[in-house]
């Protein structure tokens, strides 16, 4: 952590008003607050599972609903329970808002029985009952630039706009996801941007996150309405429902093309959570079924697959946050038949020795790769590469600590540390190599083999080398097992966008929103996100400093948003964690789960020495996630009736941890 000077900020807070915010944001959370943070008090009222948690703007109010159809409305500074109504609902409550600017007066819930309903808490009264939608409402959304204004997404697959101030007591369909994706597709989440509140981002039940423009929305609606046609419907109008430019869609590269794979081992992908940072800059997802990913709204980067179609592969277009040229991104030459290597005339960035003390990180990370402590090692890696982030060997060494742990989703992060190494250095030999590996584990299989044969080109020194040999084998076979099938890939459009066994209709304007999707910045590792589909990440801190999310091992789990590493791990429910809401000024953390309580964290007085709620052994932790999300579904749902499974509880996640000796020392050893 930064030397700081308190005492100088201090004063500097108490004779500048403008620099309260700055120290707030500073100071709201630090590292030492996190190490510090522990369970202050249970609040209990609720008699069934609290599925959801919000807090009123100032944060001297929490509400809380839970499947008892009851909210409660608590002062959490003191621990009391000051309001407890029941909602009309008649099933289980999901979502639960303020209305903005209502004076903490109108609060907001939707429920398991399709209902959306509105109470004014003073007279402890419903005054508004939505019955518009057809399944399940999993979210309500509020903006503070439209104070009567809310919004809702529903399993029907629409989301829903109130306005209080008309007397109509039916909504309006904002967006139809069915239009696009088809019957199946459910709505599971939303937020609006708290900066810009005309951008409101849409979580389904796929891989795919959606950002929307309301404001082109409602004028190509009123344009509609105004046009001479407008009561003529055609064919193409029911297609373009939305305007050009009114969507932008956010996906980890590497799961549409997991997918298949995922479905037929009965594995859920869902997005149950997305919120945006304080700033409005980022965008935090909490997929279900896979990890929490972090995608830049500012420096946006196209996702680092070869199956893209090569029309996107243009001079001049903006690829993975820089702008090509020539054909050029990232070392990788893109060409109508896939791709080559750079041949190393490019420029390269000057490899600058490492001052000492990352001298030392860099050594532990490899003493730590040396004992098989992946994770270790990785941790170690990426905060050197914080604080050296134009180092190649940084990045090709914790590609090799991702290849070897082998967790979902390492070995693309692994190909994304190739890529970044070979743009900072066309000659590194291993990043090379490790790419070509990454695309076979990928299942890109011809591009791996034409990445290899480049790689021989470049270093004909290591051709023949066992470590080339044993991949050249693994890809031929793995080619010629495929022949079969093999026009699968070549038809329908890449295979990375299109349906996958559902019955679903994917539509053509859907099919060209998701070609134009964006990568994520940052991963975050650690939780279990399979049984729930409520289960939330946020940013903790007013500078988004950290991440944490919920799991279903009962923990929740604490990242450094910038180098994504676990800090801290602390058990908050004797079940699942779903819901986890920060104070929006205090270090203060609220959570909720399968328990009928409200836990409330706040950093602990040094003097408590003993904290029974941390969880030491984070790593382990970890792990046993890890197996749980690639357990039979049969095997988990034992597990959580109590029964211990022999395959579940032992050998490592994603395959064996040992190390391949095929593979040779071109790819395993660090740097």
């Amino acid at each position: 952590m930064a030397k700081v000077n308190i005492t100088r900020d201090i004063i500097h807070r108490q004779i500048k008003e403008r620099g309260a915010l700055g120290f707030e944001r500073h100071y709201h959370v630090t590292d030492p607050f996190i190490r510090r943070l522990g369970l202050e008090a249970e609040l209990q009222g609720h008699s069934g599972c609290v599925n959801c948690l919000e807090w009123n703007e100032k944060g001297d109010l929490l509400a809380s609903g839970s499947d008892d159809q009851h909210t409660i409305v608590w002062d959490p500074l003191h621990h009391k329970k000051l309001l407890s109504m029941h909602t009309g609902h008649t099933a289980n409550i999901f979502s639960v808002k303020f209305l903005p600017h209502s004076g903490d007066r109108i609060l907001i819930t939707g429920a398991a029985d399709s209902k959306v309903h509105v109470h004014d808490l003073t007279v402890k009264e419903t005054i508004h009952m939505f019955g518009d939608h057809t399944n399940r409402v999993k979210r309500i959304a509020t903006a503070p630039m439209w104070p009567n204004t809310f919004w809702s997404a529903a399993e029907d697959g629409l989301i829903r706009q109130y306005d209080l101030r008309e007397n109509s007591k039916r909504s309006e369909v904002l967006i139809d996801l069915t239009e696009y994706c088809g019957e199946l597709v459910e709505a599971k989440c939303l937020t609006v941007n708290p900066q810009d509140n005309n951008y409101l981002a849409v979580g389904a039940n796929e891989p795919f996150v959606r950002l929307y423009d309301i404001r082109m929305i409602h004028n190509h609606r009123k344009s509609m309405k105004q046009s001479p046609s407008a009561g003529v419907h055609t064919f193409c109008d029911r297609q373009k429902p939305l305007p050009d430019g009114a969507a932008q869609y956010y996906v980890a590269g590497h799961l549409p093309v997991k997918l298949p794979d995922y479905n037929n081992r009965l594995r859920v992908l869902v997005a149950t959570y997305v919120t945006f940072s304080p700033d409005g800059t980022e965008l935090l997802v909490n997929m279900g079924g896979e990890q929490v990913y972090l995608f830049d709204l500012t420096y946006k980067q196209r996702p680092y697959t070869f199956l893209l179609p090569k029309k996107c592969h243009t001079s001049g277009e903006v690829q993975n946050g820089k702008t090509s040229t020539n054909g050029v991104s990232n070392g990788i030459h893109l060409h109508s038949n896939g791709f080559r290597l750079s041949d190393g005339r490019g420029h390269v960035s000057p490899q600058v020795e490492l001052p000492p003390y990352l001298e030392r990180i860099k050594q532990q990370a490899n003493e730590a790769f040396a004992c098989q402590q992946w994770t270790q090692a990785i941790q170690l890696y990426s905060r050197a590469i914080q604080k050296a982030p134009n180092n190649a060997m940084l990045y090709g060494n914790r590609a090799a600590a991702y290849m070897k742990r082998k967790w979902d989703g390492d070995h693309y992060d692994a190909l994304r540390d190739c890529l970044k190494a070979i743009s900072l250095n066309p000659c590194h030999l291993k990043a090379h190599f490790r790419l070509a590996r990454c695309l076979f584990e990928l299942k890109y299989v011809a591009e791996a083999l034409e990445c290899l044969d480049d790689f021989k080109g470049k270093f004909p020194e290591q051709a023949h080398s066992s470590a080339c040999d044993a991949l050249d084998r693994d890809i031929n076979a793995a080619l010629f097992s495929k022949s079969d099938n093999a026009e699968d890939k070549k038809g329908g459009g890449p295979i990375r966008l299109r349906a996958t066994g559902r019955k679903a209709s994917i539509s053509e304007d859907e099919m060209v929103l998701r070609e134009r999707s964006y990568d994520y910045k940052f991963r975050y590792c650690g939780h279990c996100n399979t049984t729930t589909d409520i289960k939330e990440a946020n940013f903790f801190g007013s500078n988004a400093q950290y991440i944490v999310s919920g799991s279903d091992d009962g923990s929740f789990f604490i990242w450094e948003k910038e180098t994504t590493n676990l800090v801290r791990v602390l058990q908050g429910d004797e079940s699942i964690v779903n819901c986890l809401q920060p104070h929006p000024s205090y270090c203060f953390l609220a959570t909720s789960g399968i328990d009928p309580v409200v836990r409330l964290w706040n950093p602990r007085p040094e003097s408590e020495t003993l904290n029974g709620r941390v969880v030491v052994d984070m790593e382990g932790a970890s792990q046993a996630n890890q197996r749980r999300m690639n357990a039979d579904p049969l095997e988990v749902m034992l597990l959580n009736m109590g029964y211990r499974i022999t395959g579940l509880t032992s050998g490592g996640a994603g395959g064996s941890d040992d190390e391949d000796s095929s593979e040779g020392q071109v790819q395993c050893r660090p740097s």
